[in-house]
């Protein structure tokens, strides 16, 4: 039942989906280890992804892992916007030209 549910909702997303210029990858690149792992990935409409994370306090009560990455995509006004970011065990901290910045107390 659930996969028919799944299926469903995949399909309505499909047909809502706007149409547009088809994107394709034009660079994909992954490599996970059990304690790390990195990726990254390029589409034809200027949109790309970089991350890499580890796993910190491997073992430990507080085991987490820590990521650091970006992001950029072109905007409707044509401008490429891009995000750095570190997620880790203060949340996730983004940063970048158009965001705001939180004064400093």
């Amino acid at each position: 039942m659930k996969f028919v549910i799944v299926f469903v909702a995949l399909f309505a997303l499909a047909i809502a989906a706007p149409a547009g210029p088809e994107v394709e990858v034009v660079e994909q690149r992954s490599d996970v280890e059990p304690e790390q792992y990195s990726f990254s990935l390029k589409t034809s409409d200027g949109t790309s992804k970089q991350e890499e994370g580890k796993l910190v306090n491997v073992g430990a009560e507080d085991e987490h892992i820590v990521a650091r990455g970006s992001f950029s995509f072109v905007a409707a006004d044509g401008q490429t916007y891009t995000v750095n970011y570190i997620a880790d065990e203060n949340g996730f901290q983004p940063q970048g030209d158009h965001l705001p910045v939180a004064p400093v107390a």
